[in-house]
Order: structure tokens, then C-alpha cells, then sequence
């Protein structure tokens, strides 16, 4: 079952022409991409399900590990395969399946109508062209205008991103700019050809405090102006109250609880969520030592049965570790995968 609300395909549907809803702009469900490997079979994406909703900023939430980057990946097929492999699930984006869909049209999705920003800039640019050659790549794959007219627009978006003198910036290689300025360049070239969709991957990882509250505000500002849709992939619950307006929580490859960011923070449902909010620095208390969730992510070649936080959990059931939870409504806006709310038990 996923968390949000769906629109049943009619039998006349087919791969290329799937309903979804009216406000939706992606629906991904029971995506499963797997990594075949010498070890054993890497379950990175192991059934998530998820909407995101015109004009807002759905935050994917969990620690390292747990599969969010994948994810993100998996929405435009960016990982390499073999030996990774979308084995169920769609990802529907304007009636098409982006999980099935022919290369040839993914390739027009790309950039123009949903674009990744990369977690870390230093290796996503390359450093024998300026920045401005790699904006205008961009701008000129999906064509429509003149090499001045690029160059005056890729200049725009320089600005736009608050680099000062954005027409030097331009000529510039990457390994001449900072840390901050190279971010907020990959952010430039992701809104070069005005995407609906904007997947951010921890953009904020590599930067001082300064530029992170830079790039949040840019962030804002872009999805008020433009009234684009954000995925943005955190493992800090202290910027998802920041930028975001609904909070998937991602555990072992699925997506364990999805609500509104306030609910998620006020009346967490999963003894995960709850984990993680308990982490976060409180300068009220006087604690001399932050709390932690015991444990670690399982291994994704070997993950437990039943519920796969069951190992880490402090409210564990004897159901826990042999069946696997299926979501529970918990409210219109508020729902989750615990055998808690199964059994009416409440924690």
C-alpha cells in the first residue's frame, strides 16, 4: 500500500499512458532497483512509494545507507547497468513510465523537465571546461536558442544563483571557484532549460553555515517563483523544517512514515522517526551527550526479515521480525509502516 492517495489505472492503460493525479507531478510505486554484484544481490531501493505534489518540496529523510540517493537516481535511471536494475515499480511523470520508458525519451526528461543537482559539485563538474561551456552543454541539448542568447541566459542564472561578476564567473574552470560558488553553479546549470522538477541530493553537504543559508533561500525563492516541484534529500530533519512542506522517512530501501514536515517533527509515528528527531541538538536540556539510535543500518545484501528496523527498535514485537508492516493511515495527511497502529497498540 502507498502512502499517498492514487488514481487506479483503467485497463486500457499501458506502459506509455498511466493515470495519475490531478495535482501530481510524479508518483513512484513499489520502485525496487537492485544491484547485481559478485557479493550478493544490493537491495539499495527495496519498494518505495511516494508523490510529489505540484509546487512543493517533499524532503526524503534518513541516514547514510538507507537508499534516498538512489532513489533520486533511479527517477531518471542515472545509475549505471549493469549492474544495477529497476526490477518493479513505476515512476510515472506525465502519463509515462520513466522506469520502462525508451532511452531516447528519457533522454529528452533530462535536464529539461526534471533536472539533479548533484551532492558533490567538485566531481560532478568537469574540470577541463569553464563552468559557462558546461552551462551552455546544457542549454544547447534541448535547443530553441541562439549561442548569445544562451550565453545572456546562462549569465542570468549565474546571478540568479547570487555568484558575483557572473560574466567572468562564466570563463571560469571549477577548481577557480569555491566550494559554495560551485554548488550554486550545478544549481544554475539544473534550472538552465526551466525544469518542472528539481531533485536536489544534499546540496548543502560540502558548505560553510553562510552558503547553506544562501542555497536554502535560493531554494525557496525558486519554488515560490517558479511554483516547481522539489525533491530534496537530507539526512538533517533540522533542514527539512527549513525548506520542506512533507517528509518522506526512508529505512532499508522503503519509505517507513510520510506526512507534513510539522507533523513529522511534532508527532513522529515511527520508532525511526522518532529516533532520528531524538538526535537532533536541543539547547534546552542540559544533556551532556546527544541520544542514539543503537545499532546501524542493516547491510543491504542481507536485510533482516519482517520489519527491517526491528533489530534497532526499541518498542520491538514478536510480529516485528517475521512479518513486514504494510502502511497504516493514520490520518489524512499522516501515514506509516509499523505493526504498532496494526495492533492498535499506540507508543
Amino acid at each position: 500500500m502507498t502512502p499517498s492517495t492514487r488514481t487506479p489505472s483503467s485497463e486500457a492503460d499501458n506502459d506509455y499512458n498511466l493515470n495519475v493525479m490531478n495535482d501530481t507531478v510524479l508518483e513512484v510505486s513499489g520502485l525496487k532497483t537492485w544491484f547485481y554484484t559478485r557479493r550478493g544481490i544490493v537491495k539499495a531501493v527495496n519498494g518505495v512509494d511516494f508523490a510529489l505534489k505540484k509546487g512543493e518540496c517533499l524532503c526524503l529523510v534518513g541516514e547514510s545507507g538507507c537508499g534516498k540517493s538512489v532513489t533520486a537516481l533511479s527517477i531518471l535511471r542515472l545509475f549505471d547497468s549493469p549492474p544495477g536494475k529497476i526490477v518493479e515499480g513505476r515512476v510515472l511523470y506525465g502519463g509515462v513510465d520513466l522506469a520502462t520508458c525508451p532511452t531516447a525519451y528519457l533522454r529528452q526528461v533530462r535536464g529539461k523537465d526534471i533536472a539533479m543537482v548533484f551532492q558533490n559539485a567538485q566531481s560532478a563538474l568537469n574540470p577541463v571546461f569553464t563552468v559557462g561551456d558546461q552551462i551552455l552543454e546544457q542549454i544547447n541539448t534541448h535547443g530553441g536558442l541562439s549561442h548569445s542568447e544562451a550565453v545572456s541566459k546562462a549569465k542570468s542564472l549565474l546571478e540568479e544563483m547570487r555568484i558575483p561578476e557572473a560574466e567572468r564567473a562564466l570563463r571560469m574552470y571549477p577548481h577557480q571557484m569555491s566550494g559554495g560558488m560551485k554548488q550554486r553553479a550545478m544549481i544554475a546549470m539544473s534550472l538552465s532549460c526551466d525544469p518542472t522538477i528539481l531533485i536536489a541530493d544534499e546540496p548543502t553537504t560540502a558548505v560553510d553555515v553562510t552558503i547553506r543559508a544562501q542555497i536554502i533561500s535560493i531554494l525557496h525563492e525558486l519554488k515560490a517563483r517558479r511554483n516547481m516541484s522539489i525533491i530534496f534529500i537530507t539526512h538533517d530533519l533540522s533542514l527539512v523544517s527549513e525548506i520542506g512542506d512533507r517528509a518522506a522517512v526512508v529505512y532499508a530501501g522503503k519509505v517507513v512514515e510520510v506526512a507534513p514536515v510539522e507533523t513529522i517533527l511534532k508527532k513522529p509515528a515511527h520508532p525511526y522517526t522518532v529516533g532520528l528527531i531524538s538526535c537532533l541538538p536541543d539547547i534546552s536540556t542540559d544533556a551532556e551527550r546527544l541520544p542514539s539510535i543503537p545499532g546501524s543500518a542493516p547491510n543491504p545484501i542481507d536485510v533482516p526479515a519482517g520489519c527491517p528496523f526491528h533489530p534497532r527498535c526499541p518498542k520491538v514485537m514478536d510480529i516485528c521480525r517475521t512479518v513486514e508492516p504494510e502502511f497504516c493511515q493514520l490520518s489524512p495527511v499522516q501515514a506509516t509502516a509499523c505493526h504498532l497502529y496494526d495492533t492498535g497498540v499506540k507508543g
